[in-house]
């Protein structure tokens, strides 16, 4: 009688399933890797073309600078006045800034937490500013301007930054507010808590990211903006970095080096503030998209 063969186990391979997965997780990674890799493109390129001449940067535009030129920065600083135009831009992005944050806190306050008559249409009023052409009113506003005796003055540029930053402003706070529970606020007035008590000691705080993304966008129009400062600001003393970085360019040459040295120290500012509020930024632009 025959003894029959034993079976032979073979060991199973991996479930699909588990494959599909793991596939599905390594393009994932590497498509996010690629976005990643092309949205800090830009600034490498920006960080590296500072470095080069202007032989270096017709000659390899793509690639490193042939010797490293780092005193490009210095010489951009002090060529330009990029000290003063620092300060210019400073001044003037924190004051629309806080114009900005005060005026669109409380007008979202009243519209988001009190019910009056015409409040649809207040709030339809704002959020038809943000479909206007910023740069169509250039002439009537230099008009105006010119007839307030506000040209070569810092509120030539705080007064527009804060009107066109205020639309965005309100919409985003008052979706925000409109979403925190009413009991929060009924319990706050039980406790004896006043109406402006409400809003500085509770309603501010808890509105941190809408007011970071509000802070943001802001910050970032009123300073990177051009058209604005060059048209309302002709004082030489008064000019912002915008204006001050243009002065590396005229009707004949360009000195790539320095303009791009003096855009890197512009840029600081910003990702530096995006980097604080980026977490924040995030949860005001998802605010009010779900009510609960």
């Amino acid at each position: 009688m025959n003894t029959p063969t034993p079976a032979i186990w073979r060991t199973a391979g991996p479930s699909p399933r588990i494959s599909l997965r793991k596939a599905g997780t390594a393009i994932f990674w590497t498509v996010l890797a690629l976005y990643g890799i092309l949205t800090l493109y830009p600034f490498l390129w920006l960080l590296i073309s500072a470095f080069k001449t202007n032989t270096d940067f017709y000659n390899r535009p793509f690639g490193l600078p042939e010797s490293w030129q780092w005193d490009n920065f210095s010489r951009a600083w002090e060529s330009s006045r990029l000290g003063s135009a620092f300060g210019n831009s400073l001044i003037v992005t924190i004051g629309s800034l806080v114009l900005t944050l005060f005026v669109a806190a409380l007008s979202s306050f009243i519209l988001a937490r009190f019910q009056f008559k015409g409040k649809g249409g207040v709030l339809a009023f704002f959020v038809v500013g943000m479909l206007i052409p910023i740069h169509s009113t250039l002439v009537p506003l230099f008009i105006l301007m010119k007839q307030m005796s506000l040209l070569n003055t810092y509120w030539a540029l705080v007064l527009p930054y804060t009107a066109f930053a205020l639309p965005t402003a309100i919409f985003v706070l008052t979706a925000y507010l409109t979403s925190i529970p009413r009991e929060l606020e009924e319990a706050s007035f039980i406790d004896g808590t006043g109406l402006w008590g409400l809003f500085f000691r509770i309603m501010l705080p808890i509105s941190l990211p809408a007011l970071s993304t509000v802070t943001i966008l802001s910050f970032l129009h009123a300073w990177n903006d051009f058209s604005f400062a060059l048209v309302f600001i002709n004082k030489t003393a008064l000019k912002t970095l915008p204006l001050a970085i243009a002065n590396f360019a005229d009707g004949y040459q360009t000195d790539y080096g320095l303009t791009l040295a003096a855009m890197t120290l512009s840029v600081i500012p910003t990702i530096v503030l995006y980097l604080l509020f980026q977490e924040q930024m995030m949860k005001g632009m998802t605010a009010g998209a779900v009510k609960g």
